[in-house]
């Protein structure tokens, strides 16, 4: 894990990584207990035996489990030492560019983009490309924007 003393130590940081997140598995019963909470049952997330003669030859996790799984990510990619509260402002930008497929391993590559100061800290926008183990194409990039709070 990657640590900065400053919130404002970032400002000079744009365009560069701020880290790599730790491993995280995405297995069945996450991708399950993410489809009870949602709604969303479509057999391609849960029914492993009509999705393996489906496109994927496997149950594959929802887009939107993979970029909910960003806030585990960021917390063993970065920290700023000074920061006490962050507020999840929006996204600009989300693709899932591949599958992640049930049992895959992802982890998040963390880069600054832009940085504003704001009334009590930053605003901040970090593309987030999520990478499954062992695969070169990316399984989601998004443009994350939060406001950091010292």
């Amino acid at each position: 894990m990657n640590s900065y003393q400053k919130l404002a130590d970032l400002q000079a940081l744009v365009g560069l990584e701020l880290g790599t997140s730790d491993w995280i598995l995405v297995d069945q019963a996450r991708i399950d207990q993410f489809a009870a909470v949602t709604g969303d049952d479509q057999w391609i997330h849960v029914d492993s035996t009509r999705a393996a003669t489906g496109p994927f030859g496997t149950t594959v996790a929802h887009g939107y489990l993979t970029l909910s799984l960003l806030p585990v990510m960021v917390r063993t990619a970065f920290k700023v030492a000074d920061v006490r509260m962050t507020v999840n402002y929006g996204l600009n930008r989300v693709r899932f560019p591949a599958p992640l497929p049930a049992g895959s391993r992802l982890r998040g590559h963390f880069k600054l983009m832009t940085y504003e100061a704001i009334p009590g800290g930053a605003q901040v926008v970090v593309e987030v490309t999520a990478e499954r183990e062992g695969q070169s194409k990316p399984v989601c990039v998004a443009e994350s924007v939060a406001r950091h709070y010292v």
